[in-house]
């Protein structure tokens, strides 16, 4: 039992922050950043002249749109004020709003130990928001709510609440409610355990936001003199949240049953610090996790399910959850993205790969800040770092030293966008195929291949078709090939396997792939094509592709 490890563990808080695009995900990364005293200036919006991107988006597309469309992992210290010891070690991931990316933000979801789910106070639950709510609740992660915004015109805050019980089936429960309606942020009411206003902080705007915004603490009576009837309202609110059930309950919220709320500006900087400080008071320290069972049985033969529990003091062991290249332009490397579960890991330690049982160095090992890389000596449970160029590292690989292991692996959502994608010049055929490989590793899209096609002309399958122009546009920017795309008849996938596919090849408006991993995949023109032929042929195996 590493003693060390699990000690560590309990300092580190984990968690992503999700949302509908254009929510103030990647503002609100950059301006904890800020508040962690990690970064002076927050970088602000996006798009705009004369402003700097934020820390976490760096690819030229993600500034050019002003959207995430790749998770980004920042890892900082931060100590709340008057916490004695040494202070806690945050790992955030900032994820892609967009649909067409959720592939990409449900990975990260299996990598971390709560969630920040942002709202936009003018727009409530949107779409992405209600499916990743859903997710997080499935997946047992604590959520903690951020009512971002608040500095415009928008919706009534207690409207806004009862959206998310009546929604979602989630008791938000106030810890720091908004004085001043949406539009007119003046500061926050602090919420004790009883549902009463123990403090008003009072919040001084500064230039563009870019900097901490001062703050001043009152007490309500001092609160009442100053802000006269809006303070009497938001202190009417919070006695009427708590009057309806909503305090918070510490079990209830590691049970998914309810989600502290915050209402804060972003882009002001307003609420940021006390939504840090209630993550390292109350989100969960990383725990240990169990292997999948049906694998290990199958690798070893045995007859029953055989399963493998590794806590954080055991010893070392981690989950890839993320590949990605060309976040260096100057450097042509490959970064496996590490949720660390057990032990504690040492930069150069020989370690096992789970899925081939190789052995490999670990001597390449950095800590990330958005693009920012250090190398990383030694790391615990909970932290994310990246392995350089561990080419035979994939999304949900497990690598571990000791006892066997091997966490579940990562889903994979049903594509619904199909294209082929071929090289615009012969010449960069080879230049063509190693970027199709190396994005194809990274799950940019899943890579459809069988013989009438070749390999000069693969299917791309997606999830979203914003996925294509993300791989042309790495493809040229990294790799220097101009690619073309054409459409292909199909709408709907599914796994089949070596006993279905002959028959299934035969039908007039079906193709048989192969995807990297080796699964073989059946395209149907449409969904009332697939259904004539489960109907003819109902012996024959047509699986979804869809993620847990």
């Amino acid at each position: 039992m590493n003693a060390h490890a699990a000690a560590e563990a309990t300092r580190r808080r984990t968690f992503a922050v999700i949302a509908h695009p254009d929510a103030g995900k990647s503002t609100l990364t950059e301006a904890l950043a800020l508040h962690a005293h990690v970064i002076q200036e927050a970088g602000a919006v996006h798009g705009k002249a004369g402003r700097k991107s934020t820390v976490s988006d760096w690819m030229e597309m993600e500034k050019d749109r002003g959207i995430s469309i790749g998770s980004s992992a920042l890892q900082f210290d931060y100590a709340p004020e008057g916490h004695e010891g040494e202070p806690y070690v945050i790992n955030l991931v900032d994820t892609p709003g967009h649909a067409d990316f959720s592939e990409d933000t449900y990975r990260v979801l299996s990598a971390v130990d709560a969630a920040v789910m942002l709202v936009d106070g003018g727009k409530g639950l949107e779409p992405q928001t209600l499916k990743l709510f859903r997710v997080c609740k499935a997946r047992g992660l604590p959520i903690v709510t951020v009512i971002n915004k608040w500095d415009r015109v928008g919706r009534d805050a207690l409207d806004l609440v009862e959206e998310i019980v009546s929604e979602i089936d989630l008791q938000p429960t106030p810890l720091f409610w908004p004085v001043g309606e949406a539009g007119d942020f003046r500061g926050l009411a602090r919420i004790d355990e009883d549902g009463n206003a123990e403090e008003y902080i009072h919040f001084t705007r500064t230039a563009g936001g870019s900097t901490i915004a001062p703050e001043e603490h009152y007490t309500p009576d001092e609160a009442a003199d100053r802000e006269g009837d809006v303070w009497e309202t938001a202190v009417e609110e919070a006695e009427l949240l708590a009057a309806d059930g909503a305090l918070h309950d510490q079990e209830l919220f590691l049970q998914c049953v309810t989600s502290p709320v915050i209402f804060a500006s972003a882009m002001l900087n307003f609420g940021v610090h006390q939504i840090l400080d209630t993550l390292c008071a109350l989100a969960p320290s990383p725990a240990g996790r169990a292997s999948d069972e049906k694998t290990l049985a199958a690798q070893s033969g045995a007859s029953a399910a055989v399963q493998e529990f590794r806590d954080t003091g055991d010893d070392f062991s981690g989950v890839v959850f993320k590949v990605q290249a060309g976040m260096d332009a100057h450097h042509r490397d490959r970064l496996a993205f590490m949720r660390i579960i057990s032990g504690e890991f040492e930069r150069g330690m020989q370690v096992t790969h789970a899925q081939s049982g190789r052995s490999f160095s670990s001597k390449h090992a950095l800590t990330m800040f958005g693009r920012t890389r250090e190398t990383v000596e030694n790391a615990y449970p909970g932290d994310i770092i990246g392995l350089v160029n561990a080419g035979a590292l994939a999304p949900g690989d497990t690598i571990y030293t000791g006892k066997k292991v091997q966490f579940p692996p990562m889903p994979q959502f049903a594509p619904e966008h199909f294209q082929t994608l071929r090289a615009k010049s012969l010449g960069k055929y080879k230049q063509f195929r190693k970027a199709l490989e190396q994005l194809e590793s990274e799950g940019v899209v899943q890579i459809l291949r069988n013989d009438l096609r070749g390999d000069a002309a693969p299917v791309m399958a997606a999830v979203g078709p914003m996925q294509f122009e993300v791989m042309q546009g790495r493809m040229a920017a990294e790799y220097n090939v101009e690619t073309v795309t054409e459409p292909v008849p199909y709408s709907v996938a599914r796994r089949t396997d070596e006993a279905s596919a002959p028959q299934l090849g035969r039908q007039r408006g079906v193709e048989i792939f192969t995807r990297g991993d080796g699964e073989l995949i059946a395209l149907f023109g449409d969904k009332w094509k697939l259904a004539f032929i489960e109907k003819e042929f109902p012996d024959l195996t047509l699986e979804t592709l869809v993620a847990d």
